[in-house]
């Protein structure tokens, strides 16, 4: 879902919410940042989420609903929650989660509808790219505008339900970072395409991209698809969008 502005330097403390969270073991991922696949309960489902503790130097460009937009970032979480969800609040309660992991600082938060537990991942020459996909809620960017009145309201909120979480080695410019978002959402339609579906995403997708702080030398200047760094994310976005398509309900 894309949002920005709020991140966990005004979380509020996770009191009362049922959480308890159990790590699984997942595959090493090439790079410095490694996700962990977590567990809890909550209200009455068993859910999962999936963390990503990036440490300092680090700094995030995103869509995400929780801590979006470019800078510094100490984490990253993609968490799943029921089917029509209720609530309002969606960076709140994210934050709860946060909380309850023990995360501090700034980060970035996702949500999504689809089973976390199933997530894909592809690996390019040092890129790692990380997907969640569930496609029941899918269709085309430039729908047809069906609404005509300005006093219509705004519909509410629906989780996400394609979240993909790029890292890289090598820091990137302001630039490079917002042209790796776009890279990583053109691969992510080819990869819908290439699976045999007639969409270019769900309503509310978000991407994250998580790359080393830059230097004094500023940074990669490119991450078009066809720069070494833009041809590795599109490459291991693929990878991971087409795995997570063709076993999606």
């Amino acid at each position: 879902m894309a949002a920005a502005g709020r991140t966990t330097a005004d979380q509020p403390s996770h009191q009362g919410c049922a959480i308890s969270s159990v790590r699984f073991r997942l595959p090493a991922q090439r790079g410095d940042a490694r996700a962990d696949l977590r567990d809890r309960n909550e209200e009455g489902h068993h859910l999962h989420h999936l963390v990503w503790r990036l440490g300092p130097g680090v700094r995030v460009c995103s869509s995400a609903v929780l801590g979006g937009g470019i800078g510094p970032r100490a984490w990253i979480l993609n968490a799943q929650v029921p089917g029509g969800y209720p609530r309002l609040d969606p960076d709140r309660h994210l934050a709860e989660i946060a909380a309850a992991e023990g995360l501090t600082g700034p980060g970035a938060g996702l949500m999504t509808a689809a089973d976390v537990a199933a997530y894909t991942t592809a690996h390019d020459s040092g890129v790692t790219a990380t997907v969640t996909a569930g496609l029941g809620v899918r269709g085309w960017a430039a729908a047809p505008d069906t609404t005509r009145h300005e006093d219509v309201p705004a519909a509410p909120f629906r989780p996400g339900t394609v979240n993909i979480v790029v890292t890289l080695p090598v820091a990137l410019s302001d630039a490079a970072l917002v042209n790796a978002v776009a890279t990583a959402t053109e691969a992510k339609v080819q990869a819908l395409l290439d699976a045999g579906l007639d969409c270019s995403g769900t309503p509310t997708d978000a991407v994250c991209v998580a790359a080393p702080e830059p230097g004094p030398g500023g940074g990669e200047p490119f991450a078009g698809p066809r720069s070494t760094w833009g041809a590795r994310i599109a490459r291991a976005v693929h990878s991971a969008v087409l795995a997570g398509a063709r076993t999606a309900p």
